[in-house]
């Protein structure tokens, strides 16, 4: 069978020569054939994670979810030893030649060889997960791979080795997967942030990285972490969202999706302000869907995560310092290289520091209509953390002046917020109109008003216009058309109001 060692081969490294050392473990093995789209289950759920809400009146029944098996440490001991035989079998250089269904077939069949050798006492189904599991081990990324298939997850938090957490429709519950031991826990880590060229051990305990899907990953290892690797994924669906299907989750009014479809289009500079976990990514990637498509649009991102769909992007992404602490490429210095790249829109996916004055800057020097997130809890304390940002990168500039120059650059901060009940809404849209002596004016035109719960604990509200008719952007919306769209939207949400 193609992939199986002759009788007189001996253990061999990774790489296929002898290596005159005994076989790896479990927990030692690292193959990455090419990385294929991972299929979709077929339970998964068509509502999105990232707006947990019941949406169960929009979504087709699902079938009932196999109940998950308690596994034992018999069951480890098991796979264990069949993984061991595994490796001592099959020649890894030559499975990582193999497309991904062809390896994975080569090592479900030599599984089956061992299992009927050894004669471990095993039922059908019992054997059927321990293939499914080996394949995992091998091929993908272990014990995470179930989680990862499933598109109703939004997060997958990992703390050490024993204990794995997911949030499904905004609430966060405890599963039963667990990994061998800490060390394959720590190689699963490293072969997800390889494959984007970084590393994550002693030296460099903390990373950033992504899947080939997208979803935004972080490992934070020993010594750092102490019970073991420390793992967060944040899952992002196959299917794009839209701002029309945030309506329909109760994200946002049908009356204030259709002002911010303008405010995207219009070339309004915006900042999308809201706490860990609270949509900001996800409503960044819809207003993206009301940009010109032939308009030159750069991306800015730690990890890249934003999946913008028109046709003249540049994805650009940071780079962590090496092992001599050098090559670093921060934030900041891609801001401003972009500035170089004759763009129309800049997208930063994250503002977290000094960044923020450049990407002020590119606002308000020609380019209209550039995005970025922030975390904060307010539009008003967004704006006391660009202030602080600004400070904190050491520009000493008098208050007033970096005050003058927010106002001249930012002209909508919208505001989501995951609530209580595991929801996420957008529960302000406010302009920045400008200054009275030192102080910057806002004004809000769409608050989200809450009334109560229902009897599930889940909250009631609504959005609810400010009565403003003509806001601030009034004269853009008008010189790009826009100003009847504008005018029908702000007077159906006043009527909807009153």
């Amino acid at each position: 069978m193609f992939g199986r060692r002759g009788a007189d081969s001996g253990p061999r490294d990774l790489t296929g020569e002898r290596s005159g050392v005994p076989a790896p473990t479990a927990s030692d093995v690292l193959v990455t054939p090419r990385v294929e789209p991972r299929a979709t289950v077929p339970d998964v759920a068509p509502a999105p994670a990232s707006y947990g809400l019941d949406t169960s009146s929009l979504k087709p029944q699902q079938p009932p979810r196999r109940a998950a098996r308690e596994r034992g440490d018999s069951y480890y001991d098991t796979k264990s030893q069949v993984f061991a035989a595994l490796i001592d079998t099959i020649d890894l250089s030559q499975l990582a030649k193999l497309e991904a269904d062809a390896a994975r077939e080569e090592i479900r069949d030599i599984v089956n060889d061992i299992i009927a050798i050894k004669n471990f006492a095993m039922s059908i189904s019992e054997q059927e997960e321990l293939l499914e599991d080996i394949c995992n081990d091998v091929l993908g990324y272990g014990p995470l791979e179930p989680l990862l298939a499933r598109d109703d997850i939004a997060d997958i938090m990992v703390n050490g080795s024993r204990h794995v957490y997911i949030e499904v429709a905004g609430k966060v519950e405890q599963t039963n997967i667990r990994f061998r031991d800490n060390q394959q826990l720590l190689n699963i880590c490293q072969r997800i942030v390889s494959q984007v060229g970084r590393r994550v051990d002693e030296s460099s305990p903390i990373c950033d990285a992504r899947l080939p899907d997208g979803s935004r990953v972080n490992v934070i290892a020993p010594p750092l972490a102490i019970d073991g690797a420390a793992l967060t994924i944040r899952k992002f669906k196959k299917d794009k969202l839209t701002l029309d299907q945030l309506v329909r989750f109760g994200a946002i009014s049908p009356q204030g999706a259709e002002v911010l479809k303008v405010i995207g289009r219009v070339r309004c500079n915006v900042i999308i302000s809201g706490g860990t976990g609270s949509g900001k990514t996800t409503l960044l990637n819809c207003l993206t869907n009301y940009i010109d498509r032939d308009e030159r649009i750069i991306t800015c991102e730690d990890s890249a995560e934003l999946q913008l769909q028109q046709p003249h992007v540049v994805r650009l992404e940071t780079r962590p310092p090496n092992l001599e602490g050098e090559g670093e490429v921060t934030m900041r210095d891609l801001v401003k290289n972009c500035l170089r790249m004759r763009p129309e829109r800049i997208v930063v996916g994250e503002v977290r520091g000094s960044e923020v004055f450049d990407l002020l800057q590119a606002m308000n020097t020609g380019h209209d209509g550039s995005m970025g997130t922030i975390h904060s809890n307010s539009p008003r304390e967004c704006l006391n953390r660009i202030e602080s940002m600004i400070a904190m990168g050491g520009f000493s500039l008098p208050q007033k002046t970096v005050r003058e120059i927010i106002v001249g650059s930012v002209d909508i901060i919208i505001q989501a917020a995951r609530l209580r009940d595991g929801s996420r809404r957008i529960t302000h849209v406010t302009e920045v109109i400008g200054m009275e002596g030192d102080v910057i004016i806002t004004q809000d035109l769409i608050n989200y008003s809450m009334k109560g719960e229902d009897a599930q604990g889940r909250i009631i509200g609504e959005h609810v216009s400010t009565g403003i008719s003509r806001p601030a952007f009034w004269d853009r919306a008008r010189y790009y058309g826009e100003e009847a769209r504008l005018a029908s939207a702000l007077e159906a949400m006043e009527t909807a109001t009153t």
